[in-house]
This record gives structure tokens, sequence and C-alpha cells, in this order.
């Protein structure tokens, strides 16, 4: 997918597809590959996990994502029940963690071993399927550009914390705001405007905020 120069919203429609979970987790993992090792345990941005926990909390996202879309008859109203848990307080409730003895290398490969999964349920899953999410029902695009977001997010917060650069493409910031997040800012730069929908940043005229949420299930099913 080649990078566009757009910088403000558009009208697109197109959808978030399974290419696009494979593309955002393929364009982590590499920006990650080469980190300074001696920094994994800083911490990631502005959250209070460190970097490995975050990229351990990114892998699990896109895990449970895949699962919530696996069974015959996904739940409408709960979780797949896996038993979630924390290394240490405070640190994410996961399904998922990566063995440290593997070092950064293994942990990029269990990242990238969970987008693999999320990609291909997503790619295989009838658009007509709808399972559950904290922020209600959603499709299988749902659950794609929740991935997506989750990946390009989280990515900003771990490349902080590791001093890496990170930007994503204007496009797929465009298509998963457009599908998630129908009340963002149309006409402002894609990438800063979905760090502000997510909490992170600010925008001129548009305060950062305190809380938010995006909307996984297609448009003509969303309750506001």
């Amino acid at each position: 997918m080649p990078e566009t120069p757009a910088t403000s919203g558009s009208a697109t429609s197109d959808p978030v597809t399974a290419d696009d979970v494979a593309y955002a987790v393929r364009l982590g993992v590499t920006a990650l590959h080469g980190a300074d090792t001696s920094r994994w345990d800083a911490k990631a941005g502005s959250l209070e996990w460190t970097c490995w926990e975050t990229v351990e909390h990114l892998a699990d996202d896109l895990f449970s994502y895949a699962a919530q879309l696996g069974p015959q008859s996904p739940p409408s109203d709960t979780h797949v029940p896996f038993v979630w848990s924390r290394k240490q307080p405070g640190g994410p409730a996961n399904v998922i963690f990566a063995d440290r003895a593997a070092g950064p290398a293994g942990l990029l490969q269990v990242l990238e071993a969970c987008g693999t999964l999320l990609t291909a349920v997503v790619r295989t899953t009838s658009p007509a399927v709808r399972s559950h999410h904290v922020f209600g029902l959603a499709d299988p695009e749902g659950f794609a550009a929740m991935g997506v977001v989750e990946t390009l997010v989280h990515l900003h917060d771990v490349t902080e914390g590791l001093g890496l650069d990170w930007e994503p493409d204007a496009d797929l910031c465009d298509r998963v705001l457009t599908r998630l997040f129908p009340d963002a800012p149309t006409a402002t730069p894609r990438w800063p405007t979905l760090l502000w929908a997510t909490g992170r940043a600010e925008l001129p005229g548009h305060p950062r905020l305190t809380s938010w949420r995006w909307y996984g299930a297609p448009a003509g099913e969303r309750q506001r």
C-alpha cells in the first residue's frame, strides 16, 4: 500500500480490510526492529506500562479480537472466557505474554503471530457475523479497524518510549477514523486526528480528550 500525501479527511468509503491489519502490523514490527534493547523497560509514552508490556498488550488485543470472531456462534454479550492475568500490579491483564528469554526479537514475533491470526480470521469470517466488544457489537471490518487503531496508536506509545520516529500513512488513518470515529474532525491532518481521537494529543480548536470511545458496529447499527 503506497503512502498517500493527503493531510486531511476525505469522503472515502473504502472499507478497512484484513490486508490493512497485516500492513499495520508489518509496519509496526519493522519500526521496532533494532530498537535499543536497554529501553524496553522504559515507560511507553503517556502510559503507565513499559514498552515491553505495551507490545504484549497490543499482541493480546489482536489475539482477543480474532478470538471474538472465532466461535461458530460468537458471543453477543461477553468476551470469550479466556483467563486474563497480570505479571505485576498495574500491568496489563493479558492472555498473551512473550518469553523474556527470547528478547525483543521474540516479542516482535509474538506480535506478528497475533496480527496474522486477526488477519486470517477477518479474511475468512462472513461480514454478517457480529461479536461482543466492550463498546458494542462489531462486525469483522469493525474488528479489523480496531486492530489497526490499536496497532497505530500503541506503536506511537512504544516508539516514544524507545526514542524512535513513527508516523503511519494518512490514508490508513483516514479510513479507520471514518469507520470507528464518526464524530472526529474531517478537515484536520489524519494522523494527529487519530491521536486526538484516542486521547493522546490536542488539535487546534479541539482540547485533548480525557475519555474517548469508538464505534465498531456498521454505521446503520450504531447505538450512540
